[in-house]
């Protein structure tokens, strides 16, 4: 059972589920092409395919992080609250209600627009939430708050 689910109150329904978006194994992609690289390259060099296969670890452990990080945070705006969650035995909520936000600030770089992901920064009476950062559809989840 997610937290989300678990922490909603009376009355209140989730109006949109946000996500991290697949951006995030950029880096295992990357040491993934650096890999086939090498290994195209070493003919029959003992330590540039040694180099390859360490590359190659190096890509699942990082696809492996990134895959427990997005599976770790959930994001969501309910009727009544805007609801983040990061964190697996160590866990880092952030809620606000509806009524205290006074403003979405959305950044997003050239990638993000062309890649649809961004920042989300929620700011409301007395202090803001934490920034989200690479969050797929960041515009929709913006309107999704700011439109009650």
């Amino acid at each position: 059972m997610s937290y989300v689910s678990k922490v909603l109150q009376p009355g209140e329904q989730v109006l949109m589920l946000g996500k991290p978006h697949w951006i995030i194994y950029r880096e295992a992609g990357i040491a993934l092409v650096l890999a086939v690289l090498v290994f195209w390259f070493s003919g029959k060099s003992f330590q540039l395919n040694a180099i390859g296969w360490a590359l190659v670890v190096a890509s699942m452990g990082l696809a492996i992080f990134a895959a427990f990080n997005q599976w770790i945070t959930e994001i969501a705006v309910t009727t009544k609250r805007v609801i983040y969650k990061h964190g697996f035995v160590r866990r880092m909520t952030s809620e606000m209600n509806m009524d205290k936000v006074e403003s979405v600030i959305v950044t997003q770089s050239l990638a993000g627009r062309v890649l649809d992901y961004g920042s989300i920064h929620v700011m409301g009476t007395g202090e803001g939430m934490e920034h989200l950062h690479k969050i797929a559809a960041p515009l929709a989840v913006r309107n999704c708050i700011v439109a009650r």
